[in-house]
């Protein structure tokens, strides 16, 4: 059974299996990522994020849930990979304006 996100968050989760380019381009010019303890801010540095995570570690992530909280749409995902404790089960929580995601905050 697949999990049916949102567009937008479909997106997202087809573009990470994609590039970084593909990536940013889902967020606002001036989008805010919070992830392992670090803040990225604007475009640029989400797409280098990005790059630097896809480098570091080889990973499939498959969203199994999803719900809305506290005005966030809040999706956990499965990541497997070459990392210390995978597979591991990861909450990101989407800020969406319009067409575009305005903050990401990933958290296990």
């Amino acid at each position: 059974m697949t999990l049916k996100l949102p567009e937008l968050i479909a997106k997202y989760f087809a573009a990470d299996k994609v590039d970084s380019e593909a990536v940013s381009q889902c967020f606002a010019e001036n989008a805010i990522v919070k992830d392992e303890g670090h803040t990225y801010r604007g475009r640029a540095a989400i797409k280098q994020w990005k790059t630097d995570a896809s480098a570091k570690y080889q990973y499939t992530s498959e969203p199994i849930a999803c719900e809305q909280k506290d005005g966030k749409l809040v999706v956990t995902s499965r990541l497997t990979g070459n990392f210390p404790g995978s597979p591991v089960n990861l909450r990101f929580y989407f800020d969406i304006e319009g067409d575009k995601i305005a903050s990401l905050e990933i958290t296990p």
